[in-house]
């Protein structure tokens, strides 16, 4: 079905009252929680204008228009993808994701997912445990984080994977390494961020270290460092290795100690002068490479039928491979 667009023209009697109470009696075929979400992704205008704040007040003569996306089948479709598959067998896939493929479908990301190629690689055997918009996903990485993910492929698998998740390595030997090019140098080669993570107060699509939050904690050892044009130290690259895993919780933590992650638009965009000093080859590796400079490159975990401790690395892509040997080329 394609996109409807209804038009809304507010009476005279219906001046200064809120935009979702009127929506709600001029449009009863949709739902007032359909109404809200329309509300919120930007598909309400008036003139010309998106409006996302449901109390918006609005006056008479107003013409308000939604725009209702089509409607989309419940469950994802399999669609011919292809994966780094690094490993497999009867219970797991080991996944190298590659940057910009999205996880699992979401809002602006129905299709083209992890997710509806995994459905199209394992069929009916994928675990169904994490829901009919997650099967087999134990964890997650952002769309342009690239590394090694695990998914499951039957529900024992699921359970399994989801507690060693859960318990990070305290008590099991679960690991999950990232390597994170990032911009400065700490004054110390090895630390520990311990900071709460809670969804930003402001920016809905970010998060921030807050009382609010829920515990986070990241374990970073510099592994090497990189110098300007003039000599002078300028970024990191840092191992670090999740004792928790939160949303964004890497691109947070460094951002909240005043090393924020080389290419992180949203955590990190105050760095221009910074960037404005990199070596003549450094900056374009840099600006080509269009995303945080995260990957990760270590995955541990028990196997979930045999037990067996199984380990697994991943090199550095190659964006981040020529990044890292332009930033040397600038020393």
């Amino acid at each position: 079905m394609n996109d409807r667009r209804l038009d809304v023209t507010v009476l005279g009697d219906e001046g200064s009252i809120r935009l979702d109470r009127v929506l709600a009696v001029r449009s009863p075929e949709l739902s007032r929680s359909r109404l809200k979400a329309l509300i919120l992704a930007g598909q309400v205008t008036i003139g010309d204008t998106p409006v996302r704040d449901p109390a918006y007040h609005v006056n008479a003569g107003d013409t308000i228009t939604i725009d209702v996306p089509p409607s989309v089948a419940p469950e994802p479709e399999g669609e011919d993808i292809a994966l780094d598959i690094v490993f497999e067998d009867d219970d797991i896939v080991i996944i190298n994701k590659p940057k910009g493929l999205v996880v699992h479908p979401a809002a602006g990301h129905e299709t083209g997912t992890l997710v509806n190629a995994l459905i199209a690689h394992c069929g009916a055997t994928l675990s169904g445990i994490g829901g009919v918009r997650r099967p087999g996903i134990v964890h997650r990485l952002d769309k342009d984080t690239t590394g090694l993910m695990v998914v499951a492929k039957n529900d024992a698998a699921h359970k399994s994977l989801t507690e060693q998740f859960a318990d990070h390595g305290r008590t099991n030997e679960m690991r999950r390494g990232y390597m994170a090019f990032v911009w400065g140098v700490p004054k110390r080669l090895t630390g520990t961020v311990d900071a709460p993570i809670d969804r930003h107060p402001h920016a809905r699509e970010k998060m921030a270290v807050r009382d609010t939050g829920r515990q986070a904690v990241t374990h970073w050892e510099v592994t090497e460092t990189f110098n300007d044009r003039h000599g002078k130290p300028v970024a990191s690259l840092l191992a670090c290795r999740l004792e928790t895993g939160r949303t964004h919780q890497i691109r947070v933590h460094m951002g909240h100690i005043g090393h924020p992650l080389m290419g992180d638009s949203v955590y990190g965009p105050h760095f221009k002068t910074k960037a404005n000093a990199l070596g003549p080859l450094s900056r374009p590796a840099l600006s080509d490479l269009g995303r945080q400079a995260l990957h990760a490159y270590m995955l541990t975990l028990e196997h979930p039928r045999s037990g067996e401790i199984l380990e697994w690395l991943s090199d550095l892509p190659a964006d981040l491979a020529l990044l890292r040997d332009r930033l040397r080329a600038t020393e």
